[in-house]
């Protein structure tokens, strides 16, 4: 009888499958011991101690260039220069320089012709004789000569005996009168009529308007033309007081802004008596100011302040006040609105 070969065909492919399994399963297990064994290479290697060359950090640095001749340079500055090679001239090309050339005198140009435009448009739409934006005080401030500037303010002080402690003061207030002589201003201006506006504004804007005189010698003893010392070496100093000039202002509202001068502290006695010329008063008629361009001749008017009984080896603090319609004279802010404060001390 003949055995089955089914069950014999069956178990010789069991068999086959369990050793190929076997196979793979060395094979996979090789790898495994293959891994780790790089693996414990690498680091018994990192663990190693570094040779003596591996410390060697010179080596690791970057060699230096080799110095070049001044000879190479000189050469390397010529092919830059002009390569004649490639025909380039500072590494760019004659056509490359065109383009940039061409880029650049348009560029300049349209700004150029922007600016102009702009400075046209500017000049065409403002006025040379009235300012679009006034940014002067209204009223007006004053202002005094000589002025020695200090951190208190304006201060005066000297000793009548001695002469370089007054002739800088003399010498300031001459200076500031030579617009005013008289034979400068009947020259240049016309006499006006007293306490009226002296008004210009049925002419043209561009016309020159004309001024009013105001002659040195009506300043008295302060012109300077019968004490050329101008009271200073006799202990009666003068100053000269001036409302700044504010466009087209007409100060007192149709009266003149009359002026003061008091102590701010201590005896009105000390002060002396006080005299003003050619009088207290800023008069009309030289008034609206009409501006640089056409008021040419313009001369300011003054008040001329002489303190006559001054007391000596005193030191005095003087205010000086405008008085008027429209005047602000005790401002917080502005020691300069409508009054000027000062020093001033006097010695034998």
């Amino acid at each position: 009888m003949e055995p089955d070969s089914t069950a014999g065909g069956a178990e010789e492919l069991l068999l086959a499958d369990t050793e190929v399994s076997k196979v793979k399963n060395a094979q996979r297990h090789g790898h495994v011991l293959a891994e780790a064994m790089e693996v414990e290479q690498e680091e018994l290697v990192e663990h190693q101690p570094l040779e003596q060359d591996d410390l060697n950090f010179e080596k690791w640095k970057p060699k230096p260039k080799p110095k070049r001749t001044l000879h190479e340079k000189i050469d390397d500055l010529k092919k830059y220069l002009w390569n004649p090679e490639t025909k380039e001239f500072m590494g760019r090309s004659g056509k490359s320089w065109s383009l940039i050339l061409l880029f650049y005198s348009a560029l300049y140009a349209f700004l150029a012709a922007l600016f102009a435009g702009c400075m046209c448009c500017l000049m065409w739409s403002i006025s040379p004789y009235t300012p679009t934006y006034n940014d002067r005080v209204m009223p007006p401030g004053m202002t005094m000569s000589p002025h020695v500037m200090t951190a208190h303010g304006f201060d005066i002080a000297f000793n009548a005996s001695d002469r370089n402690s007054w002739k800088k003061y003399a010498k300031a207030l001459d200076a500031h009168l030579k617009p005013y002589d008289d034979a400068v201003q009947e020259r240049r201006n016309v006499a006006c009529m007293q306490d009226t506006y002296f008004l210009q504004d049925d002419l043209e804007e561009s016309v020159e308007r004309k001024a009013c005189q105001f002659k040195r010698s009506w300043l008295g003893e302060c012109s300077g033309l019968q004490d050329r010392d101008f009271g200073y070496s006799q202990g009666k100093p003068c100053i000269l007081l001036k409302m700044n000039r504010i466009l087209g202002y007409l100060p007192g509202q149709g009266t003149p802004v009359n002026v003061t001068c008091t102590l701010k502290k201590g005896s009105t006695e000390s002060l002396g008596n006080v005299e003003f010329y050619p009088k207290s008063t800023f008069s009309l008629m030289y008034y609206p100011y009409y501006g640089k361009l056409r008021h040419v001749n313009y001369t300011s008017p003054l008040v001329a302040v002489r303190f006559a009984g001054i007391q000596y080896d005193t030191h005095l603090h003087v205010q000086c006040k405008l008085h008027g319609k429209g005047i602000i004279n005790d401002s917080p802010t502005d020691r300069f609105l409508g009054s000027v404060s000062f020093s001033l001390e006097v010695g034998a």
